[in-house]
């Protein structure tokens, strides 16, 4: 991180418990080493053990990337710089529309028969992310499963989980894998509309489609984090949170940089 990046995190870092005297170890690094070493790995797509010497060991790396990741402080990071962009957009902190869109991606060797699949329509083995964002392209909620979950079957359990974080949350926009009885289920179970942007038959090539290519952008960001573009990790919660890390390489640039005066 530059220093501009940096004093725009430092703010907003979950405080550890030890520092609000509710006991613990202090940790044995400065929290501004081990977010470059995390984010390094993200962007460059590295192995654990090829981390170089100027980072912590990579052991206390991974144990800081596991802990943030078992406690949900990477989500509580990326929440927070998250509502950082949006007030400084001038948009409210909780969004009231959304994208919903999934992406499957070939999973490693490492990535257990448990939860992995074959996507048939994509002709992909390995893993399927499901993503909500706003309309700023901003991730709002993320669930990993393997590629030959359906995607109402996930975006109901997704659905449930954005909505219960985002109150305001009123209407998202879908492709057409998303019809049927969801938009109905949307309606009754989360008071949400569920709006499907189809493409039309004539169309021929590449066409943009309204509000569909905001999610869109957010999978092209995810796969140029090189740990990204296939699935290496063993466990679905691990692949959630490199997400998120991933994101909070785009927020923290995008924060650092000068806003631009508006008219």
């Amino acid at each position: 991180m530059t220093d501009a990046e940096w004093a725009v995190v430092r703010p907003l870092l979950p405080v550890p418990a030890w520092l609000r005297g509710r006991g613990g170890q202090p940790e044995a690094y400065c929290h501004r080493a081990l977010l470059d070493a995390i984010r390094y790995l993200v962007d460059n797509g590295i192995k654990w053990r090829a981390m170089p010497a100027d980072f912590p060991p990579w052991d206390r790396a991974y144990a800081f990337f596991r802990r943030w990741r078992d406690h949900g402080l990477v989500k509580e990071f990326h929440d927070r710089l998250r509502a950082r962009i949006r007030e400084r957009e001038g948009r409210d902190t909780e969004p009231t529309a959304g994208v919903i869109d999934s992406q499957s991606v070939k999973a490693d060797a490492v990535v257990g028969s448990d939860s992995r699949g074959f996507d048939g329509g994509k002709q992909i083995n390995g893993r399927k992310r499901h993503v909500v964002v706003d309309t700023l392209g901003l991730l709002l909620g993320v669930m990993v499963t393997a590629a030959d979950t359906g995607d109402r079957t996930a975006a109901q359990v997704l659905l449930r989980q954005v909505t219960d974080t985002h109150h305001q949350l009123e209407l998202v926009w879908a492709d057409g894998g998303y019809t049927g009885s969801l938009v109905e289920y949307c309606l009754t179970a989360f008071a949400l509309v569920l709006a499907i942007v189809k493409r039309s038959d004539d169309m021929r090539g590449f066409v943009v489609l309204p509000k569909r290519w905001i999610v869109e952008r957010l999978f092209a960001h995810l796969m140029r984090t090189r740990r990204l573009a296939r699935d290496y990790e063993r466990r679905t919660t691990s692949a959630e949170a490199m997400i998120y890390w991933s994101m909070t390489l785009l927020m923290t640039r995008r924060l650092a940089r000068p806003h631009p005066q508006r008219a």
